[in-house]
């Protein structure tokens, strides 16, 4: 029963154990790969001084995960880097390597700046280290604050202005067409009229002489006559000047057989007139 809980308060001791840093020291280079400035990080206090780095500028974190008041390494499950906005809100987050023996190394080159920086101003970067392991207590420290050049605006997608709100559509519709004055729609409709005032004047001067206007071999052709009126009218109307020449064609064949037909009954009542 002893050994039980002795083994009961050994796992707890374990699990409840809490990780820190040995010997973190952060150090910046210009472009040159002279060193700048070098600070041992006293955890868990953070550097008081913010760290500045330039365009052309970098900067490499060393450290190594122990168990607390030992040297024994210890390799986290996640190891991350949190660089923090505490103006704007922005953070990054970037996953560190440690390996076996607990050891991690983070180099920061400004003229290839790492996607997980977010966008930053003239305010400085809050750096904060977050360590888990499964039998071990989290850890989570502020390690310095960065100062890095402002970023510039981002370039515009093509399709950026398609994700906005735009302008309302307006359409605008070809106006009807206008219709002729009066006088005009008068005087064609009397000259489309006119024919027929002149085959009716023609019609009373000849009346006598064709009582057989009405015969089965001429009324054909007085109805294609007038057919050919009804064509002109529904051409005002609806139809297209295409249609009026294909459907006048076939009328004008109708026509000119119906008018043969006609002519030649005339040509032989007459010729039977005469040699009476």
């Amino acid at each position: 029963m002893r050994s039980l809980l002795s083994l009961l308060l050994v796992a707890a001791t374990a699990r409840a154990a809490v990780l820190s840093l040995y010997a973190p020291r952060v150090t910046t280079f210009d472009s040159t790969g002279a060193g700048i400035r070098t600070e041992n990080i006293k955890t868990p206090e953070p550097v008081k001084i913010p760290l500045t780095l330039g365009a052309t500028d970098s900067l490499k974190l060393t450290f190594t995960v122990v168990k607390e008041d030992t040297t024994d390494g210890v390799q986290p499950l996640q190891t991350f880097l949190r660089f923090y906005d505490r103006v704007s809100g922005e953070e990054g987050i970037q996953p560190l390597r440690v390996t076996p023996s607990g050891k991690s190394k983070f180099e920061l080159n400004m003229a290839k700046p790492l996607p997980s920086i977010p966008p930053t101003t003239t305010e400085p970067l809050e750096v904060t280290i977050i360590i888990g392991h499964p039998d071990h207590s989290p850890l989570k420290l502020h390690l310095f604050d960065l100062i890095l050049p402002a970023s510039g605006s981002l370039p515009q997608h093509p399709d950026e202005a398609s994700f906005h709100l735009l302008p309302t559509i307006h359409h605008t519709f070809r106006l009807p067409p206008k219709t002729p004055p009066q006088f005009i729609s008068a005087v064609f409709a009397a000259l489309t009229l006119a024919p027929w005032l002149v085959l009716s004047a023609l019609w009373s001067q000849v009346f006598p002489g064709v009582p057989h206007l009405f015969s089965p071999r001429i009324l054909p052709f007085i109805a294609t006559l007038g057919a050919f009126e009804v064509l002109l009218v529904y051409y005002w109307v609806g139809l297209k000047l295409g249609q009026v020449l294909l459907y006048g064609s076939v009328l004008g064949l109708v026509t000119v057989f119906t008018g043969n037909t006609a002519l030649s009954s005339i040509g032989a009542r007459r010729v039977g007139i005469s040699s009476k």
